[in-house]
Parts: structure tokens; sequence; C-alpha cells
């Protein structure tokens, strides 16, 4: 049985899928649950920060990582569900890196996240944050992927 559940998300549909089969495994193992999200606050610190107030775009950058802890944690909490949250802020660094470490520091026993199942040339681009975490993790990673609509040929 996982008693701490850290639960990483985002913004996206991929995250929000994984977060409800997340509250169901979360809702099964009666355990503690952390909702974490992380921003990059030196995104805005290089070419062309001179004609942008970078505090204030750092700023919302938090505000909007803020409300996507408070909606993952209160569609959790509709379900059933109370989670802690956290807003991890890294400086350039690598997400997954992010999520390893606060899964250590928390101390974790599974980390439950989506995946985008990005492949290809959009893999190669964007990496995955997901394979990341799977790849150093230092607890089980229960992974779920996006359910995408079957194009029509």
């Amino acid at each position: 049985m996982y008693q701490r559940i850290l639960v990483p998300v985002d913004d996206s549909d991929t995250s929000r899928q994984a977060l409800v089969e997340a509250t169901r495994f979360c809702c099964e193992q009666h355990g503690r649950t952390r909702l974490v999200h992380v921003i990059d606050l030196a995104q805005f610190t290089w070419g062309g920060a001179e004609f942008v107030d970078v505090g204030e775009l750092q700023g919302n950058l938090r505000e909007a990582g803020r409300k996507v802890l408070e909606s993952a944690a209160g569609l959790m909490r509709d379900n059933g569900v109370e989670a802690e949250t956290a807003l991890l802020e890294i400086w350039g660094g690598s997400i997954s890196t992010a999520l390893i470490e606060d899964a250590q520091d928390w101390p974790a026993d599974i980390i439950v996240m989506g995946s985008h199942g990005w492949t290809g040339l959009d893999h190669l681009l964007l990496g995955s944050v997901a394979e990341g975490v799977v790849r150093h993790a230092p607890v089980p990673v229960l992974i779920f992927p996006i359910k995408r609509e079957k194009q029509k040929k």
C-alpha cells in the first residue's frame, strides 16, 4: 500500500486526465497526497528581457501555477481526496529533476502522473518529463497516457 502519493500537475488535458485517474488511485490507497506544479522562472531572463518586466512575468507565472494547483486540489476534494499542494520553482533546470528531488524530500512512496505520449520529432524537441521521472525516480512511477481521439482515415 502506498501511503505518500506525489502527483505532478500542469494545465494540460493530459494532466487533467491523469488527475482523474490519480484521484481514484489515491482514494483506494487512503494515503497522503501531494500535488506539485513546477515553474521555470529563468525562461524570461534571456533574450529580450530588457523589453519586458521580468518580475511581473515571473509573478504571473507563480499566480498561474497557484491556480493550476487550486484547480487540481478542488477536483480531488470533489472526489473525496484531500491533498496538500506545492509550487516548485526552478531556474532553467529540468522539471523532471525538480519532481524527483521533491519526491525524495517529501518523501513519496509513489509518483502518479500523466504522459503526453509525444513521439518522433516532437519527443526529440520537447522531451518528456514523464520519461525523465521514470528513468531516475527513486520510487515507483505510475503513468497514465493521454486518451486521444483516433483520427479517421
